[in-house]
């Protein structure tokens, strides 16, 4: 198992402490919820800070949404063709005399 370490992040103005695994990644997601609240806080500057909070996690939650589904829709994708590719190598086995 991996060490954790402690890593300071600031979002929305206010800085946590969090023990992390992995630092980059901790410090990208730091970022990338920065900025999705800071957008929130744009297109609704009068709202309060839970209510901008609340708005961005469901945002960030839309977009894991989409990729789950990207990915979902992918794998059954992959799983038909590697279903046809082994029905044509079967095909071909039979069919071949030697």
């Amino acid at each position: 198992m991996n060490e954790k370490k402690k890593l300071k992040i600031k979002i929305f103005d206010k800085e946590y402490s969090l023990l992390v695994e992995n630092e980059e990644i901790a410090k990208e997601l730091a970022i990338y919820v920065n900025k999705v609240m800071e957008e929130t806080k744009e297109e609704l500057p009068d709202q309060p800070a839970q209510t901008i909070a609340i708005i961005a996690s469901l945002n960030i939650a839309y977009d894991l949404f989409l990729e789950k589904n990207k990915n979902r829709e992918f794998l059954i994708q992959a799983s038909d063709k590697v279903k046809r590719i082994k029905l044509l190598v079967k095909q071909t086995e039979m069919s071949d005399p030697s």
